[in-house]
């Protein structure tokens, strides 16, 4: 969410970032925003004008009133002033309702106002003008053909889909054996390298109230992606960056604290509303999965280098485990509102030949703080708002495709890379039970 003063006093920057975020239907947005802050402003002088003179009414009436023991005319005065009162205290009541009625539609309409992209973001109204950087590792396409990697599961008796339809229904599974031991090697194991590279490893809640959601995501990603426990005042979290940046809610954080660098793991929850095509069924796309995230709450000058230090860890911990990537910078038009720069990291499908997603990497610059209220104090003592950054480290139903389908073999086995093997007791490799 941007600075209102920022809005009111560069409302052509406004709109011009609206523009080339391809939004122009939220353009009118801008001067409504400042018509009803106009307002909201001049209600708020005129009801400090009216609690001033009630000050100075207050204490002339107080004068009046013992004058009046010595001149009985004073009385009279007295009761002049103290009807001026009255009338001034009720249309302070009403200043006061139209205060906060006019602050409450800034604010609505504030909250859908995309925050400033970077200069450096790529114009586009949506992924398709996504731009590629760079690749690491070499892709490769082996001579033999690579199964739906559902099928590849199965061969290892590794998934059920059948009975969690029955139990749950579509969009979720059951992982058992073998399969079911990797997806937590590759969750234990991004959670030691984010561990070794200095993050805080942490487990947060996995429900949080309305105005945390409020603050971490948009209302257009919050109606797409939430479920909403009935009832009550309470949300799923659509990944564990949620909870974690809503954990800074309020505070004032201590300077020397800055970076905040944490690691967390959580399940994330998710209607995935949209496409469900044929690339998008198997746990591709699902309402449930498991996550390790990368979490930075740092000083406005730092978040630049953090963002490049967070997307640089996923390519790492990737290659690590023998999997082709590539970055792909995110172009205006696909940037979340919240957003000021988002890359994702994609991973080879030999299968399908191409890279598909399996990180997000994104700078959220003050937007998130500014609406959770997350600052610190300078070395001058003067209250900053914090930046705040969020980034996959490693989501294990489209880590395990691409795993899967970059360490088949023509024989059907998967071979186990070197770095995980300690956490699959010792195995090399994985064996089919059938075919």
């Amino acid at each position: 969410m941007l600075d209102i003063k920022f809005v009111r006093e560069n409302p052509d920057a406004v709109k011009e970032n609206i523009r080339k975020k391809f939004q122009d239907a939220k353009l009118s947005l801008v001067d409504e925003v400042i018509e009803l802050d106009t307002k909201r402003r001049a209600a708020i002088a005129e009801a400090d004008q009216l609690r001033a003179d009630r000050n100075r009414l207050s204490k002339q009436v107080g004068m009046l009133m013992g004058q009046a023991k010595k001149d009985s005319s004073k009385l009279e005065e007295a009761e002049a002033v103290k009807k001026k009162v009255t009338d001034e205290a009720a249309r302070l009541a009403e200043l006061e309702k139209q205060e906060a009625e006019l602050d409450e539609e800034v604010h609505k309409r504030m909250l859908v106002i995309p925050q400033i992209i970077d200069p450096s973001v790529p114009l586009g109204p949506d992924d398709s003008a996504n731009i590629e950087v760079q690749r690491f590792g070499e892709p490769k396409v082996p001579d033999f053909d690579i199964p739906y990697h559902t099928e590849i599961m199965e061969s290892f008796d590794g998934i059920d889909m059948d009975a969690a339809g029955r139990v749950s229904g579509n969009g979720f599974y059951y992982l058992l054996g073998d399969i079911a031991r990797l997806h937590e090697a590759v969750l234990a194991y991004g959670r030691d390298f984010m561990i070794d590279k200095g993050f805080t490893y942490c487990i947060p809640p996995f429900m949080i109230h309305g105005n945390v959601v409020e603050g971490v995501m948009s209302q257009t990603d919050m109606d797409g992606m939430m479920y909403k426990i009935e009832g009550e005042d309470l949300y799923l979290i659509g990944t564990s960056e949620h909870s974690m940046i809503g954990r800074f809610i309020d505070q004032i954080l201590p300077e020397s604290s800055l970076p905040e660098t944490l690691t967390s793991y959580s399940p994330c929850f998710r209607k995935e509303k949209g496409a469900h095509g044929i690339e998008e069924r198997g746990i591709y796309r699902i309402h449930q999965f498991e996550k390790q995230e990368m979490i930075v709450v740092c000083k406005p000058e730092e978040s630049k280098d953090w963002y490049e230090k967070l997307w640089k860890l996923s390519v790492e911990l990737f290659r690590s485990m023998d999997i082709p990537v590539r970055q792909l910078e995110c172009c205006s038009g696909d940037l979340a509102d919240l957003k000021v720069k988002s890359c994702d990291i994609e991973a080879w499908s030999p299968r399908q030949q191409k890279y598909f997603e399996v990180c997000s990497c994104s700078n959220l610059g003050d937007a998130q703080a500014r609406r959770l209220r997350i600052r610190y104090k300078d070395k001058d003592g003067k209250m900053q708002l914090c930046h705040t950054l969020n980034n996959t480290c490693v989501a294990p139903p489209r880590m395990l495709i691409a795993f899967l389908e970059n360490n088949l073999q023509a024989d059907g086995t998967v071979i186990i890379p070197k770095i995980l093997r300690p956490y699959m007791g010792g195995k090399e490799k994985l064996i089919p039970k059938s075919k």
